[in-house]
């Protein structure tokens, strides 16, 4: 059985989307077991009588919520018995496997690492998602955890990327390349040539720089870079996916012809939308910590929300974390040799 905490009040919209998504799911996965955290009263009336299997869904009551806009740390400090909390005490505690939460980033993170602790060698956890490209998708990371890391961080982070890619895509020694501005090896800081240093004595498929034009290329299967760049380069995309598709409705509706020329693209261009809708790429994992975190886009509606689900059954079936702490401390124990 697997067995997921699913933080039903978090997100834009709580359990108006969380717990369709936890139903559908159910019906996906036989073998799915679901915690359903929240205002129990709320998460029941949304339910109603959708549950296909009451012994495989619970309801666990938590009075507090964490809102979107609440400080990580008032969060921490305040709300122990919200939603996101009892989640992840659920996964501590060993009576979940996974917890998934759209709620608040920060407080998700903060707390993640206060309630289940890191891997060991990892100091700071990173948050990972899967990005679409024209050959396939690339997991890139960190995504905005961390926004000042140093090369040994940057280090772990590959190590922890490779895993997941290998992990959940079933690839076989990825390959890793270090986001820069510049394929040239004398371009960067200095503490992303440290980095580079590091990925070449070890035994990660290390294919060196790349710019911010590859992160969609699908040419490398993991990219690393701070939380700062990450996260600026992942809201970039987001903009200019959304400015392209406001485009194109504009022109395809100026006027008859530009309408009647729509009608014909059309299916080419649902197909197109289809390849690049965000929500089936939502599901961001935090790794380096000692259980699953997965991380659902504020905003997500049933089907991204539910894609998060997916993405975390995937990491509890391929263990994650147990193979990122063993290909870490095998990694650190070659460079101590060397």
């Amino acid at each position: 059985m697997i067995r997921l905490a699913l933080d039903a009040m978090g997100g834009d919209f709580g359990p108006e989307v969380t717990v369709p998504a936890a139903t559908a799911a159910l019906k996906r996965y036989p073998e799915l077991s679901l915690t359903l955290v929240g205002d129990r009263d709320a998460v029941l009336r949304v339910l109603g009588n959708a549950v296909p299997d009451e012994a495989r869904c619970t309801v666990q009551h938590a009075p507090q919520k964490v809102e979107m806009d609440e400080r990580p740390s008032s969060a921490l400090r305040n709300k122990r018995e919200s939603s996101m909390r009892v989640a992840l005490d659920l996964v501590r505690a060993g009576a979940a496997d996974a917890c998934v939460s759209a709620g608040n980033t920060g407080a998700l993170m903060a707390m993640a690492r206060y309630v289940l602790k890191t891997l060991p060698g990892i100091d700071r956890p990173a948050i990972c998602a899967t990005m679409p490209g024209i050959k396939g998708t690339t997991h890139m990371l960190d995504l905005g955890a961390n926004v000042d890391s140093s090369s040994e961080e940057l280090f772990r982070f590959a190590v922890m990327g490779s895993v997941l890619c290998e992990s959940v895509d079933n690839r076989p020694n990825p390959r890793v390349a270090l986001l820069n501005i510049g394929e040239e090896e004398i371009k960067g800081n200095d503490r992303v040539k440290q980095t580079a240093v590091l990925l070449e004595q070890s035994s990660l498929n290390y294919q060196g720089f790349v710019e911010g034009n590859d992160i969609f290329s699908g040419t490398v299967d993991v990219i690393v870079c701070d939380g700062f760049v990450g996260n600026v380069a992942l809201k970039a995309s987001e903009g200019v996916a959304s400015m392209l598709m406001n485009m194109a409705r504009e022109e395809f509706t100026r006027n008859g012809m530009a309408k009647l020329s729509g009608l014909f693209a059309r299916p080419a261009l649902q197909r197109l939308r289809d390849r690049a809708d965000p929500r089936r790429y939502n599901g961001a994992s935090l790794l380096g910590l000692r259980g699953i975190v997965v991380k659902s886009h504020g905003g997500a509606d049933i089907m991204s929300f539910g894609r998060a689900i997916d993405e975390a059954v995937l990491e509890v079936r391929k263990s994650v974390p147990e193979r990122i702490s063993s290909m870490l401390e095998q990694l650190l124990v070659n460079q101590t040799d060397t």
